[in-house]
């Protein structure tokens, strides 16, 4: 008999058995097997060693003999299946644990039909990926309201299908008893006469090796055609349901489509329960997303882990989780899919591979301008076409006009693009897009969007590109023209940043990238609280710039402007850094070379922070009429200016003016430049200033007595301390908390805290840091 059919009918009976559909390996070996091969020739052909596939054997003649009632061997399969189907019982009675099984998570589609059939629809296509369980639902659907239900399984491959000349035939001769005629048209008029009569359900499943790149069907199997436009009469009285991966595009048929969703997380949690398998919420969360709610994957999974893992999931996951196609029915079920974009719609396919150089983490879903980037070898007339056939074939996924790959899937498209010539241009595409999509940095995504071209770039070992995305400079909310890397630290976002640098510094060629990239690192491990490494790394980059201007022609005025700015900013760097040690006098005398080299120069605004940097060091000193002096211009300039310059890219030197002022005792004018930098800092996410600043603004509630405001202040301000790691910062607000407790006379607060402060200076290494509040403390 046809092996085809035979096959389809197994499957069929095992899936209304058990509720599950036998693997693509099961189904290969049975196939093979009914072809006279033996183990040893199926396992070399396939890539199998001959255990495995003698054990996947074992279990499905097992399985088999359970379901047949009578003992089935790889002997005599064959003629059991046969004898079984010619004794004319082909009547399968589903068990009734698992059949309701059949529904977990599916009320919502079975609703779904119901209203659409409610409509008067006549014939509607359940799309979507592999896996995603459009058969079981249809089936479970047609069986649960039609007495009579006509089946055509579609055979996966091409050269395979049946004609519809022969569907119709045995449709009409089989499953409704009538005599079939020679011409196609007479069976299709017997076939649509028994329609109008009879109310049947009809199920074509896994339509999709029947279409062309289009979604129309194929020239050979155009008599599928005219079989439809028979069932979507408005005269007969059929449902029929088609699966398929693919979208149908028949102009002449009318046809519902509709994209069945995946399974939710409590469906997979229910689905595990019914098994026997208890699986924690932490875990079965993170199976699901991994594979997107795949149907397919999550019985595959259940099956994994009960045979492999003696149903201990949580085991299963530590150890699969980072190959997400590990389980060979897994890979099969998405490579068949691939293969056959591959030989169907060739410049899909070679989109759907390109794909898989996005990482879909910071930045989650792709503009369609990322999309169309990876094109560059289509036509522009072509494009949203080429993009429409992957979205047709449920390969990817599209959300309010972005695009993204399930991991399973992306697993796939990042495993052949790899192994393909086109894995460096597709991410220096990729990369090109991303820096190019962004030209003002006004959120964090901005921020991370533009980041993202770094990965890109070292994906394909390209150290010194991805080391010019960090130092890209743009405008940013802050009314700064700033790189990247200084832009993402501001927005609190120093891990990434410092992730990024750490990653490529020792593969960068150039002094003058080298030097602007430890510019920016020290600056990073400062706020970490590693101000020894941030000093280190600012020397670093003042020998790397002054290297480069050496080397420099004189005639390249950008170039000697960047790394005269390299020396200067990291000259200024030290001194922030020595304050924090409280090193005054050496500060001081940064700040004073600072002024010197940039005062009435191109870089003169670093002069002016200097002088904010250089009064607050007189103030704390006890020089008050020096500090008065040096900020009362710029505490002016500020008050009076129409567009807020100074606050946009003087951002944090406001703060210091603020705590210059208070340490003057000028607390109205140290007020004043508090709020105008906490608003500011907070309407532009600049955690470190609004932290800084919540904290100085806490001092003066102290020194008001509102220390109930000021406690909350401090709170607020280690919170956000905490979060941006910002560790010198956050010793000096646990001090402060410290100061504010003991004048609550809550003294077990205040201890509680000092000794936080003490001990986070004695991790900076700061002894004069410790020194000063430990003498500040006895004082108080």
């Amino acid at each position: 008999m046809d092996a085809e059919a035979a096959l389809a009918w197994v499957d069929n009976l095992v899936l209304t058995k058990t509720g599950e559909r036998l693997s693509a390996l099961q189904l290969t070996i049975l196939q093979q097997v009914w072809q006279g091969r033996k183990y040893l020739e199926i396992a070399q052909y396939y890539g199998y060693t001959e255990g495995h596939i003698k054990d996947i054997g074992s279990q499905l003649w097992q399985l088999l003999s359970k379901e047949l009632g009578e003992k089935i061997t790889k002997i005599n399969c064959c003629s059991a299946i046969e004898r079984y189907l010619h004794s004319g019982d082909r009547q399968i009675t589903p068990s009734i644990q698992h059949k309701s099984n059949n529904f977990i998570g599916r009320s919502e589609a079975i609703a779904h039909l119901n209203s659409l059939v409610a409509r008067g629809s006549k014939a509607i296509v359940i799309q979507g990926e592999g896996g995603i369980g459009k058969t079981t639902l249809a089936q479970a659907y047609l069986h649960q309201h039609f007495e009579v239900v006509l089946e055509l399984l579609m055979a996966k491959e091409t050269q395979n299908i049946t004609s519809a000349e022969r569907v119709v035939e045995e449709w009409l001769k089989q499953d409704l008893q009538q005599e079939s005629g020679v011409e196609f048209g007479v069976n299709l008029a017997r076939l649509k006469r028994q329609l109008q009569t009879r109310t049947i359900g009809i199920l074509i499943d896994n339509l999709e090796p029947a279409l062309a790149r289009q979604g129309q069907l194929i020239s050979q199997h155009r008599s599928y055609v005219e079989l439809l436009r028979v069932l979507t009469d408005s005269r007969v009285q059929a449902v029929v349901l088609i699966t398929s991966r693919d979208r149908l595009s028949e102009p002449s048929i009318h046809i519902e489509h509709y994209r069945l969703p995946s399974l939710t997380q409590d469906a997979w949690q229910q689905f595990f329960s019914s098994r026997g398998v208890s699986v924690e919420p932490l875990t079965v969360q993170q199976m699901h997303i991994a594979y997107g709610g795949n149907a397919k994957a999550m019985g595959i999974l259940c099956g994994a882990i009960q045979a492999d893992f003696a149903g201990d999931a949580k085991s299963f996951w530590q150890e699969n989780h980072q190959d997400l196609l590990a389980p060979t029915d897994l890979k099969n079920l998405v490579a068949s899919q691939v293969n056959r974009l591959h030989s169907i719609d060739p410049k899909a396919y070679r989109l759907f591979c390109r794909l898989g150089c996005y990482r879909y983490q910071d930045v989650a879903k792709i503009p369609i301008q990322g999309v169309i980037a990876l094109l560059w070898d289509v036509p522009i007339s072509e494009q949203r076409q080429v993009i429409a056939s992957l979205r047709n074939r449920s390969l990817v996924e599209c959300d309010r006009g972005k695009y993204y790959l399930h991991p399973v899937i992306c697993t796939e498209a990042i495993a052949r693009l790899r192994t393909s010539a086109e894995w460096s241009v597709a991410n220096h595409q990729a990369a090109d897009f991303w820096t190019n999509s962004i030209q003002t940095i006004e959120t964090i995504q901005d921020g991370l969007q533009a980041l993202e071209a770094y990965y890109h770039y070292v994906a394909v070992a390209d150290f010194d590109l991805a080391a010019r995305v960090i130092l890209k400079s743009r405008n940013n909310q802050w009314r700064q023209y700033l790189p990247l890397g200084s832009t993402l630290y501001r927005l609190g976002l120093l891990q990434p940043v410092l992730a990024a640098i750490t990653q490529i510094i020792d593969k960068i060629t150039g002094d003058r990238y080298r030097s602007e990239i430890y510019n920016i690192l020290g600056d990073l491990y400062w706020i970490g609280g590693k101000i020894h490494l941030a000093i280190d790394c600012q020397e670093k980059a003042i020998a790397l710039s002054t290297q480069a201007l050496n080397s420099l022609d004189l005639d390249s005025q950008h170039p000697i402007y960047c790394l005269k700015m390299i020396e200067i900013d990291s000259l200024l760097s030290i001194g922030l850094y020595k304050i924090d040690l409280w090193e005054l006098v050496a500060a001081a005398n940064l700040f004073k070379q600072v002024i010197a080299l940039a005062q009435n120069t191109p870089h003169h605004r670093w002069a002016e922070k200097a002088t904010v940097c250089l009064a607050l060091i007189n103030s704390y000193l006890g020089f008050t009429q020096e500090a008065y002096l040096l900020v009362e211009p710029i505490y002016q300039a500020i008050l009076t200016e129409e567009v807020p310059q100074y606050t946009g890219r003087f951002a944090y030197f406001i703060q210091l003016l603020g705590q210059t002022y208070f340490n003057m005792s000028e607390l109205e004018k140290a007020n004043q430049m508090y709020h105008r930098a906490l608003y500011f800092s907070q309407q532009s996410n600049y955690t470190q200033v609004q932290a800084k600043t919540l904290n100085a603004l806490a001092e003066l509630d102290r020194q008001h007595n509102s220390l109930t405001v000021a406690i909350e202040r401090h709170l607020a301000a280690i919170d956000l301390l905490i979060s941006i790691g910002a560790k010198c910062d956050l010793a000096e607000a646990y001090f402060q908390l410290s100061l504010t407790y003991k004048k609550m006379n809550r003294q077990d607060e205040s201890i509680i805290n000092f000794n936080r402060a003490i001990q986070l200076f004695a991790n900076i290494k700061a002894p004069k840091q410790v020194e000063k509040i430990s003498n500040l403390k006895c004082i108080s």
